[in-house]
């Protein structure tokens, strides 16, 4: 799958946004096998085939420089710099799915027509996995790609300082946990499976639980990390590993190019 989904080469998009300059990777579509190869995660990582069109996400986790510029021309709906650990170029975190709601919302009005939205949990898998069989995004040495209990020293770090996997993004394994569109539900992988190949899946069907996907400066356990662990917390909770990566529409059916 790797020559199919590298095809294209992505070259990443710089979009301006509030005066801030922000990079997407287009990501080509395909099919894959998503879920727990390895069968140590548990058993809501049932492997199942996968087929998802094309779509776009961002090179990095937003950042706090990208969240300000964003918030600042919504005063008062959500908080201007809630990050716990502050610097322009360290991942935002401290918000709740929710929050990224009303952030999106703003983001699509400053630029229309690009659809930015949360990426499902599909897609962030199969972005992270890049064609290849690595347990992390990008190698199967997690110090190389990831921030996470041994190395982090504690704390979020500044986006794009370790390697990035083959299709050019950063930090997908560790740094901080990513919120996705999905609802959780421990049996969706089941029922994907049960259906042969699905397309374009998304748990729409309303839980309690949202999905984050990702490895976290905070984890000690590597497995935590894999790009096949799903992780999930209610829409409304804000801690200090919780942050977010854009997803839109593929830069084809963007307006102007």
């Amino acid at each position: 799958m790797l020559s199919s989904l590298l095809a294209t080469s992505p070259t990443p998009i710089p979009l301006l946004a509030g005066g801030h300059t922000f990079l997407m990777v287009p990501v080509r579509g395909g099919t894959f096998s998503m879920g727990d190869e390895h069968g140590d995660l548990g058993n809501d990582c049932e492997v199942h085939k996968v087929e998802l069109d094309d779509f776009s996400l961002g090179q990095f986790p937003v950042t706090q420089a990208l969240w300000r510029a964003v918030v600042e021309a919504i005063p008062k709906k959500i908080e201007l710099d809630p990050s716990y650990f502050k610097g322009d170029w360290r991942p935002v975190e401290q918000v709740s799915w929710e929050d990224t709601q009303i952030f999106l919302q703003k983001l699509n009005e400053l630029l229309p027509g690009r659809g930015f939205r949360l990426p499902k949990e599909a897609e962030w898998e199969y972005a992270a996995r890049a064609g290849t069989g690595t347990r992390y995004a990008g190698s199967e040495r997690l110090e190389t790609v990831a921030w996470w209990d041994g190395n982090s020293h504690g704390e979020t770090r500044p986006v794009g300082l370790k390697m990035p996997n083959a299709l050019g993004l950063f930090d997908m394994s560790g740094n901080v946990l990513e919120w996705c569109e999905d609802w959780y539900d421990g049996d969706f992988y089941k029922k994907c499976a049960a259906k042969g190949t699905v397309k374009n899946p998304l748990n729409e069907k309303k839980g309690s639980l949202r999905v984050l996907r990702g490895g976290s400066w905070f984890f000690n356990d590597p497995r935590r990390c894999r790009v096949a662990y799903r992780n999930l917390n209610d829409p409304t909770n804000r801690f200090n590993d919780f942050g977010f990566r854009l997803a839109a529409l593929p830069p084809s059916q963007w307006p102007g190019l």
